[in-house]
């Protein structure tokens, strides 16, 4: 074999297995495995999962933040007006660059499904272009969907509809949207139907920013859910942000969630970019500016988490990683609950994957690829308490990151003790 992982520790499993790999693929998952490989690792009873999964992330504006100034007051609006003043001076060079070492960023922490959006209000479409480079050349490394988003909006601009149709024609997966965004309510709604013509034009999945705003008459997400059944879309079909429905009163958040779970559609909650970006003028008390995560999980809704922004106008922080992400969630959406610590792993693996549409090909699995990451930590809950290093990232049998935790010792009374945290 090319390559044998001893002692795994599987996701729900007690016993430790090995784990065989021939040709990019999964041969074998024993409790030992007699044969050599040409290589080996010893995972030492950590954990070994699929790679993480980030479906809703920027890589065209990723790493730019400063450029060309700071979004001084860390809001929403400003954060796109700087965005705004950027555009008309972008490079492909500078846009392939960014984005290349930020996924880079996401595969030392895991990821190795991503799911880009890129700005069609760019009359040369210059984004989409350097984003569909992008995938193309790091295929080896990283799978990688592209979403056409109307970054300003279809409808604000003349040529809104034309710039999606050609992002479309140049091999673009997804098809996004921004209701919220158009000049008003008829807009929004026209957004939301004219991606989906557009998406069943091209055979595409849906993905649209929607709601993200504290506003508690933002609604679109009802006509999304709408538009899903009436199309028969089920599974097809996300929502991304929906930050309006933690203002929601609790009578139509309940229909709605309802409605949401007939429509099998996807829901994305982004806790970077939304825990600093929403509800800024609340005053105090000030809401907690993300979607009704608990509340969809209780009722099997499919909920994931993306990481949005890295270091751009709208989020100043980040460095590509799902575990911080999640523990960040868990605290602020209160999902410290036994068993919810433990969904909020499968809301960055297995979540994200049926949510790309990557399921068939996505887990450790005999006869599916070879993708998988060795945790430093033994169970999901350390992963995301110390938001574990990645000791080993594997793209189709073959590692494509290491990463030696650092060693910290505490020395007290003439003794030095080893310290990771781990009871």
């Amino acid at each position: 074999m090319d390559l044998i992982i001893k002692n795994a520790k599987l996701r729900d499993q007690v016993e430790c297995v090995d784990i065989g790999i021939e040709n990019g693929k999964i041969v074998a998952i024993e409790k030992e495995i007699q044969n050599k490989g040409k290589k080996e690792i010893d995972a030492k009873g950590n954990l070994v999962t699929p790679p993480f999964c980030d479906p809703h992330l920027h890589l065209d504006a990723a790493l730019s933040v400063g450029d060309p100034r700071y979004n001084m007051s860390g809001t929403l609006l400003e954060g796109i007006q700087v965005w705004g003043e950027r555009k008309p001076h972008l490079t492909k060079e500078i846009i392939k660059k960014n984005a290349i070492e930020a996924v880079k960023w996401e595969v030392a922490n895991g990821t190795l499904k991503i799911r880009t959006h890129a700005d069609t209000t760019d009359p040369k479409l210059l984004t989409v272009e350097s984003l569909l480079e992008v995938k193309e050349e790091l295929k080896d490394l990283v799978d990688i969907q592209v979403v056409a988003f109307p970054q300003d909006g279809i409808f604000t601009l003349p040529e809104g509809q034309k710039l999606m149709e050609k992002a479309m024609d140049m091999g673009v997966d997804v098809v996004g949207g921004i209701p919220h965004i158009e000049y008003t309510r008829e807009d929004g709604v026209k957004d939301v139907e004219y991606a989906f013509d557009l998406a069943e034009k091209h055979d595409a999945l849906i993905d649209i920013h929607v709601d993200e705003t504290g506003d508690d008459q933002s609604r679109f997400v009802e006509v999304m859910a709408k538009e899903t059944i009436v199309r028969g879309l089920q599974g097809r079909v996300t929502a991304s942000h929906t930050t309006a429905m933690h203002n929601y009163n609790n009578d139509y958040a309940f229909k709605l969630i309802g409605i949401l779970k007939k429509a099998e559609m996807n829901m994305i909650t982004n806790p970077f970019d939304n825990s600093v970006l929403q509800n800024r003028t609340d005053g105090y008390p000030r809401k907690r500016g993300h979607t009704r995560v608990d509340e969809m999980l209780s009722r099997d809704i499919n909920v994931c988490i993306g990481h949005d922004s890295i270091m751009d106008p709208w989020y100043p922080m980040g460095k590509g990683s799902m575990l911080q992400a999640a523990n960040l969630l868990l605290h602020y959406a209160q999902l410290s609950g036994y068993d919810q610590i433990f969904q909020l792993y499968d809301m960055i693996t297995t979540h994200s994957a049926k949510t790309m549409c990557i399921s068939d090909t996505y887990g450790i699995e005999v006869g599916k690829p070879a993708d998988m990451i060795v945790i430093d930590a033994t169970n999901e809950m350390d992963a995301i308490r110390l938001m574990s290093e990645c000791l080993y990232v594997i793209r189709k049998g073959k590692i494509v990151a290491k990463t030696i935790p650092a060693e910290r010792k505490v020395t007290f009374k003439n003794q030095s003790k080893t310290m990771d945290f781990k009871l």
